[in-house]
């Protein structure tokens, strides 16, 4: 069997270079092109590649997806900022194009994949639930797309059981202390040098309290994920959302 072909676009930053190496030293995958952000998304296609890895920056994913999906190259993205809309719009494309699989990963770290599945175990048996995401300064976006997940997996399991809203009796809050929120749940960003990525999950009820918590120390904390999800993608066409539907 021959090697799979990949393109790394955004082979250039922290999260790509890393990327690039850990793909040239996996058997049976060849890395036939890597893109900056000023090279051409015609080099994906015309370097002959079946699956692109897209790690670039939240305002130019959802355009790089649309074109590789576009010319039927299966797509691993760990690019942040998929919104409803976005989501939405790459799901109606992908129908355009039903062989071709997609996957959008909040986080490829196994721990972090973990502490969301654990975090939906958790929620339908606590009152209160908050989201904690910590990341380096260089971050883009806030909050970070692991904590959205976080939080909208822990609201539909809520949901799901029938909880009432998180209680909170908060009256004032004029300086956002008290954080985003997404789907009733609150998410609180912190940016500090010296840190790379982490989340705490919060559950709390009258007479107890649990705390799920991830960290990731180094970005090659990620490449086995995203090794996995290129072995992967070329036989789950249409669009997923997680790494954990992968595992």
């Amino acid at each position: 069997m021959s090697n799979i072909r990949v393109a790394v676009l955004g082979a250039q930053g922290r999260m790509g270079s890393h990327a690039v190496r850990a793909l040239e030293a996996a058997d049976g995958i060849d890395v036939v092109a890597t893109l900056g952000s000023s090279d051409s998304l015609e080099q994906v296609v015309e370097s002959g590649a079946q699956i692109a890895v897209e790690l670039t920056v939240p305002r130019a994913t959802e355009d790089n997806v649309r074109f590789l999906v576009s010319h039927d190259i299966h797509t691993v993205v760990g690019t942040t900022g998929w919104d409803d809309d976005r989501l939405s719009r790459l799901e109606d494309l992908c129908a355009e194009h039903p062989k071709v699989g997609v996957l959008i990963a909040p986080n490829f770290s196994i721990g972090a994949v973990l502490a969301m599945q654990f975090a939906e175990m958790a929620a339908p048996y606590f009152d209160s639930a908050e989201v904690i995401e910590i990341h380096h300064t260089r971050k883009l976006d806030a909050p970070s797309g692991t904590a959205v997940s976080t939080a909208k997996r822990i609201a539909a399991q809520r949901a799901q059981a029938g909880l009432p809203p998180v209680p909170d009796a908060t009256e004032t809050d004029p300086h956002g202390a008290r954080g985003a929120v997404i789907d009733g749940i609150h998410v609180h960003a912190v940016r500090q040098l010296g840190m790379n990525a982490s989340e705490e999950i919060h559950f709390g009820s009258a007479h107890e309290a649990l705390t799920i918590r991830t960290d990731s120390h180094s970005t090659v904390a990620f490449m086995p994920g995203i090794v996995t999800a290129v072995n992967t993608v070329a036989d789950r066409p249409g669009l997923t959302v997680g790494l954990e539907k992968y595992l």
